[in-house]
């Protein structure tokens, strides 16, 4: 059988709890969580699957080799005699990403400046040819990260990011991250037997989220990978890994998640990103204004991302609308555990309504807070006509 080796799957700040469930589930060994990155051990076919099934990991980083070094020449000699041909081809094509800690290295681009130089150099001196720089579209992606003077090589095999699922053609304004929308869905602790339900759903990244995991469709499953063009690629292993995954799917069919905007075009974009992702019919999506918006059920889990910032239209200011959707929550949503990604941190306040929960996440580089707002059943409701 094929040896096991370590891996590294990065993700975001306050996942790694998650990330670590997931790789538990998965089948993974020798799990140890870190800061905002989950270790853990497997073979190569593992590699594959975890590309292909985790949905709150952003990377999965094969390391392959550690040294110390104390200046940037040591880091250009570390990169020239490192055997970079057991990697990649003269006309290959590439990339360096580089993270740093410490007072030795203190700019990242420098350090991939430096890196790459010694390893196009090494190429330059035996043939008299080098590999090009390919941001967009490398062949191989090389993760470094020096932590003082601990320096550690380790091979993307997920390429672009994990957050880029395939299923996104068209967004509105400042899409919300797939693995960011994971994540939350479940945080919320959300299983697909109860009703789900994003009230602005934008260009419905957590209906599609929610849809995903109902029907148990891997996530990487409308994309390709960066282990795909390396020299080690196994394409046999790797389509019985996506069969394997693609036969545990569930049928596709309505399994009650609603989602609704009261901008249209949010609506349209929504319903068409549903379709590319194979999806349409196990989410109904519909265009109203939250406050007018009734729950398909008496129980349920809403799950949303609200506008940040002051304003929310041309006149209407966020700190009016709160408490409308409160009372109207406390009307129509009695039941219901209803959860509000926000980076305004007194949106509870302003909505008078006490959070049973309160999550720290990271919005790109927005400090957020998820607010679990538990609505009681039977208080507030209006009358029945």
């Amino acid at each position: 059988m094929e040896e096991n080796f370590k891996m590294l799957a990065k993700t975001f700040y306050g996942f790694e709890e998650l990330l670590e469930k997931e790789l538990r589930q998965l089948g993974a060994k020798n799990i140890q969580k870190g800061n905002r990155v989950v270790s853990f051990e497997g073979d190569l076919g593992f590699l594959y699957k975890a590309n292909l099934s985790l949905r709150t990991a952003l990377k999965i980083l094969k390391p392959i080799h550690t040294a110390r070094v104390q200046n940037e020449q040591e880091l250009y000699q570390l990169f020239y005699d490192f055997p970079w041909e057991d990697y990649m081809e003269v006309d290959s094509k590439f990339v360096i990403d580089s993270v740093v800690h410490g007072t030795l290295f203190t700019h990242s681009q420098y350090a991939s400046q430096k890196a790459k130089d010694g390893l196009v150099d090494q190429f330059r001196e035996r043939h008299d040819d080098r590999p090009s720089v390919d941001l967009n579209r490398p062949d191989l992606r090389i993760n470094l990260h020096i932590q003082n003077d601990q320096c550690t090589l380790s091979l993307d095999s997920s390429g672009a990011s994990l957050h880029h699922r395939g299923y996104r053609t068209v967004t509105n304004i400042a899409p919300l991250n797939e693995v960011l929308a994971a994540g939350l869905i479940q945080l919320s602790g959300w299983q697909a037997n109860t009703d789900f339900l994003d009230p602005m759903c934008g260009s419905g990244t957590f209906l599609i989220e929610a849809a995903m995991m109902a029907v148990n469709q891997p996530p990487g499953m409308k994309r390709t990978f960066g282990f795909q063009k390396l020299t080690s690629f196994d394409e046999s292993l790797w389509k019985k890994i996506e069969t394997e995954a693609l036969h545990q799917m569930k049928p596709i069919e309505f399994l009650d998640i609603y989602g609704s905007d009261i901008d249209l075009r949010a609506v349209r974009v929504t319903r068409h990103n549903l379709k590319v992702a194979g999806l349409e019919e196990v989410a109904k999506v519909l265009q109203s204004d939250f406050v007018k918006l009734e729950p398909p059920t008496s129980e349920g889990v809403l799950v949303t991302n609200p506008p940040y910032g002051q304003r929310i239209g041309e006149d209407e200011d966020l700190k009016e609308v709160y408490p409308v959707w409160a009372k109207h929550m406390k009307e129509s949503f009695g039941g219901w555990n209803t959860y509000f990604l926000t980076a305004d941190l007194e949106m509870p306040k302003d909505m008078r309504l006490k959070p049973t929960k309160k999550t720290p996440l990271f919005n790109g580089a927005l400090e957020c807070r998820l607010f679990e707002i538990k609505m009681v059943s039977g208080s507030n409701r209006k009358p029945k006509d």
